[in-house]
């Protein structure tokens, strides 16, 4: 059974794509899904700056980053946000509104970044620009107005993967992340798990399609097996940041976070799980229509906020 809301949501959600062609193009679905999600954009939080994008120098092409700010002149902390979208489609506005609350909730800074999508940038485009990103945020701290010493990585569903993986990446280096935000993460591609089979059909999220969008990232089937492209896969899940997994019932996806969550725990990781009862793949987007939703979000915020005041 679905929380309250979400079936309000499908049914809104269903009626805006259903006039999309069955054999629309990669471009064409990108295009919708930004018109989409600007016509069910909430209202910005007050007080919450939207206006700066800034392009980073990075491989294989330069990067955009939307920076969502809290308007005031303190020093703050800063989340750096990864969209969700299959690694094929989606940028920083078509989750606005996740990332302009988070930024109010905690009054914060938050860099959504409009990383390279496949099938035209496969695996690795998209880690690498992300990777420059949390390079060039931490450098460029001072000038950015944020906390050097307090900057966590999160993202939702292809997003949430890419923030795994940073938190990886960065676990030996000087920039130390304080935490990972994770939303109904993929974080390898086996598909054997029972939400799998139990979810086939969605919402939102087909089964039956992530074959065909895997094989758009990664080309070399061999890389769905790299621990740099799967982060279940890593060899050593030891002294990573806290991380905040959100999972919904209703999704393949979810038991793949909750199998993350135990890999994290047993490696001594600090991790608060939320199992999303009654909930779907990507629900922080029904905020409009579900109360358990913002709720979430809210709650995610709360964890991330503790971290920041440490």
């Amino acid at each position: 059974m679905h929380k309250r809301g979400i079936d309000t949501f499908l049914e809104v959600w269903g009626q805006k794509w259903a006039d999309l062609p069955f054999d629309a193009t990669v471009q064409e679905r990108r295009n919708w899904f930004e018109v989409i999600a600007k016509e069910m954009r909430l209202p910005t939080p007050d007080n919450v700056e939207t206006k700066q994008e800034i392009w980073i120098q990075s491989e294989p092409v330069d990067v955009r980053v939307r920076v969502f700010r809290y308007g005031d002149d303190n020093a703050q902390p800063c989340l750096i946000y990864l969209h969700g979208g299959a690694w094929m489609v989606g940028s920083p506005e078509t989750h606005w509104d996740v990332t302009s609350r988070i930024a109010k909730y905690n009054k914060q800074t938050v860099i959504s970044i409009d990383y390279a999508l496949a099938p035209e940038h496969p695996y690795p485009a998209a880690i690498t620009q992300c990777e420059a990103v949390v390079k060039w945020v931490h450098k460029n701290a001072s000038n950015l107005n944020i906390n050097p010493n307090k900057i966590a990585v999160g993202g939702d569903s292809a997003g949430a993967n890419l923030a795994a993986l940073l938190a990886i990446i960065f676990r030996d280096s000087h920039i130390k992340l304080v935490g990972q935000l994770l939303y109904y993460p993929a974080v390898d591609f086996e598909m054997t798990r029972p939400a799998y089979v139990e979810n086939a059909n969605g919402p939102i999220l087909s089964v039956a399609g992530m074959p065909a969008v895997n094989a758009m990232y990664c080309p070399n089937v061999r890389d769905l097996q790299n621990p740099l492209v799967a982060p279940m896969l890593a060899h050593d899940h030891s002294n990573l940041p806290p991380a905040y997994i959100a999972v919904a019932h209703n999704d393949p996806l979810r038991d793949d976070g909750i199998d993350y969550a135990e890999k994290l725990r047993a490696s001594g990781v600090d991790v608060e799980l939320d199992l999303g009862e009654g909930l779907i793949h990507s629900f922080l987007r029904a905020m409009e229509y579900c109360e358990a939703s913002r709720d979430n979000l809210k709650a995610a915020s709360a964890w991330l906020r503790k971290l920041n005041e440490k």
